[in-house]
């Protein structure tokens, strides 16, 4: 790690009586960096969040946002970074301009500033046009580019963004993720949680939490080429759900998993096992059109480190 990263958590746990939500996790962010935190749902990625933010004291470990401790200087943390929540904060009654005016003056930001900070942001966001609309009325599109809009306000060196896409289109997916790219020329760190992978692609660095614990780090292409255990095989046949069956019956498979129509399975060896496969398969009266080896994808990697 570098001491002068933006974000670096050392062994950062939190619990919950007797239930471990972060276990022992460490990571770094680098100032200007898309980085995303990868994971199912309770896996561990808004505690972290809400960690790093100074919402939850931790209850081992340490972590620095911008060179200040999480736990003794909460304050200053929260005045430097901007948060964008898994719900959107928007005041459904308040016109465009009205939520960027409460959540600027909220983070003392007045007068000529705010003007210029308020056009700055709408022009970002693509928002110019919709100054007077009521926000309620605003498409799902629409709303989640003013929160991020409301969260970019005051400037923050960082941006935390909880899952800021679920349940958004995907036009609207793709328009924000080009949001995100501009913030980030400009020299903004993005700290974003997803569990859509084509969103993790699109990330200069990831980590993939599970049950607590971070499993994998690094790249995309990184992690694609250098942490996946053993070779993944794409199985297009008649009967997918009854190849799973019997595939999962095999030994030495370390995972069976329906992608679409098609079925992956990765073997230690594909050498080794093709011959048993293909018999298993023919055995059962299920067809093969085509069985190869495939380099593994982002969610290839995650299911095979998850279970682990």
């Amino acid at each position: 790690m570098n001491p002068n990263d933006a974000i670096i958590a050392d062994k950062l746990t939190r619990k919950f009586g007797k239930f471990v939500a972060v276990d022992h996790i460490s990571f770094s962010v680098a100032h200007g960096e898309i980085f995303g935190f990868l994971g199912p749902n309770g896996s561990g990625k808004t505690t972290t969040i809400k960690m790093l933010l100074g919402l939850l004291h931790p209850t081992s470990g340490a972590a620095s946002v911008l060179g200040y401790d999480i736990a003794r200087h909460a304050a200053a943390v929260k005045r430097n970074v901007g948060y964008m929540s898994q719900k959107f904060s928007l005041y459904g009654d308040l016109r465009v301009v009205e939520n960027l005016n409460f959540y600027g003056r909220a983070y003392k930001v007045w007068g000529k500033q705010l003007i210029e900070r308020r056009q700055r942001v709408l022009e970002l966001t693509e928002l110019v046009g919709c100054e007077r609309e009521l926000t309620a009325n605003l498409a799902g599109g629409y709303k989640q580019r003013l929160a991020l809009a409301t969260a970019i306000i005051h400037c923050p060196q960082i941006v935390f963004l909880d899952e800021p896409t679920a349940g958004v289109d995907p036009v609207s997916r793709r328009d924000f993720w080009r949001l995100l790219y501009r913030l980030a020329a400009d020299g903004t760190t993005i700290f974003v949680t997803t569990h859509y992978m084509d969103e993790a692609e699109q990330c200069h660095r990831l980590a993939f939490i599970h049950n607590g614990k971070i499993v994998a780090t690094g790249t995309p292409n990184d992690i694609k080429e250098k942490q996946m255990h053993g070779q993944v095989v794409e199985i297009d046949c008649d009967n997918p759900g009854r190849a799973i069956e019997i595939l999962r019956g095999l030994a030495n498979l370390e995972e069976v998993a329906l992608y679409g129509t098609l079925v992956h399975v990765v073997v230690p060896d594909w050498a080794t096992h093709r011959h048993v496969i293909e018999t298993s398969l023919d055995a059962a009266q299920v067809k093969i059109n085509s069985m190869i080896a495939i380099p593994p994808s982002l969610e290839d990697v995650f299911i095979a480190r998850a279970r682990s």
